[in-house]
């Protein structure tokens, strides 16, 4: 049985649990609170799931999901992350997580500071132009009219080819937007970003070359 490492218990985080778990995986889900105040999700998601600190969940997942925002210095579990593979669901909001200057000037993008952050693991963006509701409810079925699509960037072909498996899993097809330098394009305020309702393969892949970047210094 496939075990996904959870950090991260908020709609994006729990949403992914759940469609996880129909899908046949096992989840260790974290938050920042403690494993005990996870108990009503955990009662929720049933025998599939248990609660963990972050670096238990880190460390029984055969790769993870980190569904929380990044923070200049790195708080998530480095060791138990090293050689695995990262799905990293975060959005950089200057609203939420303050200005930081390298990502606003473009010299890096913010998954790109998480790979910095976990060296010796292999970061995919995943999950971050989707509302977190529809991560359970909006998959169809592969070759289905209409089918959505979803962007993963990494520097890593094997984290892609992980990710485009498990989109496939829960109804969604995949277009590359790697490498993690080119992550800007599905973020906030750009095309894809702002399709995120209904965007099909094709127009996904127009959507990210229609993205501009928009830098302060």
């Amino acid at each position: 049985m496939t075990v996904i490492g959870i950090i991260g218990a908020g709609e994006v985080g729990g949403q992914i649990a759940r469609a996880a778990i129909a899908n046949g995986y096992d989840v260790v889900i974290a938050n920042s609170r403690g494993p005990e105040t996870l108990q009503h999700l955990i009662e929720e998601l049933g025998p599939s799931a248990r609660a963990a600190t972050a670096a238990g969940a880190a460390a029984a997942g055969d790769f993870a999901v980190v569904a929380v925002p990044l923070k200049v210095v790195n708080d998530m579990p480095e060791a138990e992350l090293a050689g695995k593979i990262v799905l990293d669901t975060n959005n950089y909001m200057v609203w939420r997580d303050g200005h930081i200057p390298v990502i606003d000037s473009g010299e890096k993008t913010v998954h790109e500071l998480r790979q910095e952050h976990l060296p010796r693991s292999k970061v995919v963006k995943a999950f971050t132009h989707i509302q977190a509701p529809r991560i359970t409810t909006a998959g169809l079925p592969a070759g289905a009219p209409g089918r959505l699509a979803l962007s993963a960037s990494s520097d890593f072909p094997e984290a892609v080819e992980l990710v485009t498996r498990l989109y496939d899993q829960f109804g969604f097809d995949t277009v590359d937007n790697s490498p993690l330098s080119e992550s800007w394009r599905s973020g906030p305020g750009q095309p894809a970003w702002l399709a995120h309702e209904h965007q099909t393969r094709a127009e996904l892949i127009a959507n990210l070359a229609r993205a501009r970047r928009i830098v302060s210094r």
